[in-house]
């Protein structure tokens, strides 16, 4: 069992940077595919990027366009989302999920996932 707790939203203006937290409970964390997702108003649910269990592999989305850098500290249970050059298209709320698969295998796709997190705003303005 995993739970997750995002953190670290807000309002921005364009060109500024959020830093996301993920923070989790339970004793596989550090066995955990991460991933982050979002999900903007009125629009389906897409995947940010992903990070592997130990942290030496990511993968990002297209969009992301070296803008966002995924990272996890497995001490302290916690994955980040550092996001800078934010544009008003990245508000939407934010989501972390946890894949208890070890391999780094489909991780673009909101099925591997098994747990969740609430989610958390983030608004850029122009």
């Amino acid at each position: 069992q995993v739970q997750l707790v995002e953190s670290g939203g807000g309002s921005v203006q364009t060109g500024g940077s959020l830093r996301l937290s993920c923070a989790a409970s339970g004793r596989t964390f550090s066995r955990c595919t991460m991933g982050w997702f979002r999900q903007a108003p009125g629009k389906e649910r897409e995947f940010v990027g992903a990070i592997n269990y130990s942290g030496g592999r990511t993968y990002y989305a297209s969009f992301v366009e070296g803008r966002f850098t995924i990272s996890r500290n497995n001490a302290k249970n916690a994955m980040y989302l550092q996001m800078n050059s934010l544009k008003p298209e990245d508000t939407a709320v934010y989501y972390c999920a946890a894949d208890t698969n070890i391999y780094f295998i489909g991780v673009g796709s909101e099925s591997v996932y098994d747990y969740w997190g609430q989610g958390t705003q983030v608004t850029v303005s122009s």
